[in-house]
Formats: C-alpha cells, sequence, structure tokens
C-alpha cells in the first residue's frame, strides 16, 4: 500500500487518482502485480484532495510535455478532483497537453454527459474499446453493469463531438488472443476517433 498518487514512467508523469474500476480486465497490470517500476500503486486510502495530488505533482511538472491520467482505476471516478487537477495543470503551465486514459463509463457512472466538462482542461482522451463487440467486451473487460459496451461507444461519440481529440484503443495479443482489428479500426472511424492497438507486454512494460 502506498500515498503514490502520482509516478514517473520512462520519465513521463502519470497521475494515479483511484484504484478503484467499473473494470476488471483480464489484461490489466492490476490484476498481477502491485507496482509500476517499483512505485507502489495500491493507495492507503482514497480520501484525498486535489491539493494532495498536486503537492505530489510540483516537483515533477517542470520540462513536461505531457501528463496523464491513468493509474490502478478508473480516473473519472474521481472527477472533480482530475478537473481541479487539471485545471491547475492548464492555469500553471498551459504549454503541457494533458491525457486522459479511461474505459468510457463515465457518463453512466455519473448519469450525464461529463464530455464538455472536460473539454478544455483535457487535450487527448483515449478510451479503452477493447473488442469489436459487446460479447467480446464482456469477457475482456469483465464490467461490473450491463451494456457497458455501448456505453463506451457512446462516450467516444460524445468525447469526438464536442471536438476533443479522441482516441480508441485495444490491447492485442493478450496470452496469444487474437480480436478484430479490422472492425475495432472501423467502429472508432464511425465514430469520430483515431484508432490505436496496445500490444500486449507481459509485465505490462
Amino acid at each position: 500500500m502506498s500515498e503514490t498518487l502520482v509516478y514517473l514512467l520512462d520519465n513521463k508523469v502519470y497521475i494515479n487518482l483511484t484504484n478503484r474500476c467499473t473494470n476488471k480486465c483480464i489484461f490489466c497490470l492490476r490484476q498481477d502485480k502491485s507496482d509500476v517500476c517499483g512505485q507502489e500503486m495500491w493507495l492507503d486510502s482514497e480520501n484525498f484532495t486535489a491539493q494532495d495530488v498536486i503537492e505530489q505533482l510540483k516537483p515533477h511538472i517542470k520540462n513536461q510535455s505531457e501528463i496523464t491520467f491513468c493509474g490502478y482505476g478508473e480516473p473519472t471516478l474521481k472527477l472533480e478532483i482530475l478537473k481541479e487537477v487539471a485545471k491547475y495543470i492548464k492555469d500553471t503551465n498551459p504549454q503541457i497537453k494533458t491525457r486522459l486514459n479511461t474505459n468510457g463509463h463515465a457518463n453512466f457512472v455519473w448519469k450525464r454527459d461529463v464530455t464538455p466538462e472536460l473539454k478544455g482542461l483535457i487535450d487527448v482522451i483515449s478510451v479503452s474499446l477493447n473488442a469489436p463487440n459487446s460479447q467480446e467486451y464482456d469477457e475482456l473487460s469483465q464490467p461490473n453493469f450491463d451494456g457497458a459496451y455501448d456505453e463506451v461507444k457512446k462516450f467516444i461519440k460524445a468525447c469526438t463531438d464536442m471536438g476533443i481529440d479522441t482516441v480508441a484503443t485495444v490491447v492485442e495479443g493478450y496470452k496469444g488472443r487474437h480480436i478484430n482489428l479490422e472492425k475495432c479500426e472501423q467502429i472508432a472511424n464511425e465514430l469520430g476517433a483515431k484508432f490505436r492497438v496496445r500490444e500486449w507486454i507481459e509485465g505490462g512494460y
């Protein structure tokens, strides 16, 4: 357990806002280990403020070109803290690009379209599409609610409609498993998003 709200990977800064998630993806790094490059990711407590995150961020923000909200949970579950920290980055270092890696469940969780709240604070949103259909999505992502795949697609569309640079991603090659990348790319493009394949690497990096 730790208080690692900000961590480094290949000299890039990442923000770990929560360990909670609405998915339990079979390929997720957290299923196999508790750290990223020796930095413990399981938080002692979820009871922290945006200022706590900012204090950990300050020593690492200099000379960064991009900061990513991505940890051992779904960042949008801490939406208000995410927005406050992103605003701090934009107010103090507007040249830094902000990226959000998300499972795309935020609108379902918060029962509203949150993309207008992210516009101007988050430059790039990377959404885990993960599969070409709902059956495979449920097998790979193991969401804790029904209809999750459709919610992901609706979220991607909401992001692109809002004019946010949006990338739909899939993990390919998990333990020899392959998905229909062509179909996934077609879905991403139909939703107005870019497409990126993340090759599965045992150990995560």
